[in-house]
């Protein structure tokens, strides 16, 4: 599969229109590629990555990516997914949250390539009138027909007008830096669609789009950081691997496939051996030491290895580890860390949980929810140094 096809592919939902982009992207023609990240929070996670690593392949072959980054429509907030009002974000929540993108982004881009903009170059000297010029360009039908929003509606929940305004205004982003294709989750095909009305209405051509598969956390959700089951991009290569380490074991192809650069010839060997009884734990090592290699260099990721073996596989716990009898039973991880006096409390608990700061046998565990069920030496550790093994109490 030559390069070309592979942007087309991989991990690929939908491309619109398949047959004029493919042609322009084997001609000559140097195309403007867009992506906009609205920085709802401080970190990227390996899911929202996945359009990076996309744009990579593309500045390789020579075309120029923009990237806009939605200081004013994250104070909209896209609606995309969203089955109820979406918490408005604050000028000063988006500043604060916006501070590292462009070195996150220089992790995966040569960022000296890329043309980076802020949409508030544009919305922020936009009148009263001239978003209601824009809005000409929608019918409500249109945008109250896109699935969740009418989920909402038969369920009587409400919309705000502010969300309904959402894709035109990442539509005429596309309109203001001239795209000729926009890249982004399956989840924004609506969204990536009103880009293609608003420059059809400007007399711009069209702009091609592609959107890719999403990716779910660790926990089997969505990876989103409101879940706490994300493996963020500036993890540090130990608990990157942890995390990796600690994903449910029917997602591991879908790891490798969208968020490695092993080879497809690769991925479906392991497929194949998985098929005939391969160890789910031993596809993972290959699955974390691939993801900490992309962002870190393949010493790292041996150093990594190293570490998760030595501590989590062949026990070398600290000389005074506490073990602790609990009944066998599921319990909830949150309190069973407060009876193992882990920590004070349930919330404290939580929260550590939350924040990446528990593992259960050298696996992150980032659902504050989540229900284990105790085995015999099992070893749960909050934060570098406190650990207990478990005793079980029949």
């Amino acid at each position: 599969m030559n390069k070309i096809d592979e942007i087309l592919t991989r991990g690929v939902t939908d491309v619109i229109v398949r047959d004029d982009l493919k042609k322009e992207l084997e001609g000559n023609t140097k195309l403007r590629v867009k992506l906009g990240i609205d920085p709802t929070g401080p970190k990227l996670h390996i899911g929202r990555a996945i359009s990076l690593w996309k744009l990579k392949q593309l500045q390789e072959l020579g075309h120029k990516i923009v990237m806009i980054i939605g200081d004013f429509t994250a104070q909209t907030g896209d609606a995309s997914d969203k089955t109820a009002e979406r918490q408005v974000l604050t000028a000063e929540d988006v500043k604060q949250n916006m501070q590292t993108y462009k070195k996150q982004l220089g992790l995966v881009l040569d960022m000296d390539k890329v043309e980076l903009h802020y949409n508030s170059e544009w919305w922020g000297k936009m009148s009263a009138g001239d978003l209601l010029q824009e809005a000409m360009n929608f019918t409500v039908n249109q945008l109250i027909k896109r699935d969740n929003f009418w989920q909402r509606w038969e369920s009587d929940k409400p919309i705000g007008l502010h969300e309904i305004l959402y894709p035109l205004q990442q539509g005429y982003d596309s309109v203001a830096i001239k795209a000729d294709v926009e890249v982004g989750g399956n989840d924004q095909l609506f969204n990536l669609l009103a880009g293609r009305t608003m420059q059809k209405k400007y007399g711009q051509k069209e702009q091609n789009v592609i959107t890719f598969e999403l990716l779910e956390g660790t926990d089997g959700r969505k990876m989103s950081t409101s879940y706490g089951n994300c493996i963020y991009i500036e993890d540090e290569p130990n608990d990157m691997f942890g995390k990796a380490m600690s994903i449910k074991d029917e997602l591991i192809i879908r790891y490798m496939t969208l968020v490695t650069d092993m080879e497809l010839s690769e991925i479906a060997k392991i497929q194949k051996n998985l098929d005939g009884g391969m160890n789910p734990r031993d596809a993972k090592v290959l699955l974390a030491k691939s993801l900490v290699s992309r962002y870190h260099g393949e010493k790292a990721a041996n150093e990594a290895e190293k570490s998760f073996a030595q501590v989590f596989v062949k026990k070398e716990m600290p000389d005074d580890i506490t073990e602790v009898a609990v009944l066998d039973k599921n319990w909830p991880l949150a309190e069973l860390l407060e009876y193992m006096k882990l920590t004070t409390s349930k919330s404290e608990a939580k929260r550590l949980i939350e924040q990446g700061g528990v593992r259960v046998d050298g696996a992150v565990i980032g659902d504050r929810d989540a229900i284990i069920r105790p085995t015999k030496d099992m070893v749960l550790q909050v934060g570098k140094r406190k650990f207990i093994k478990i005793k079980l109490d029949k």
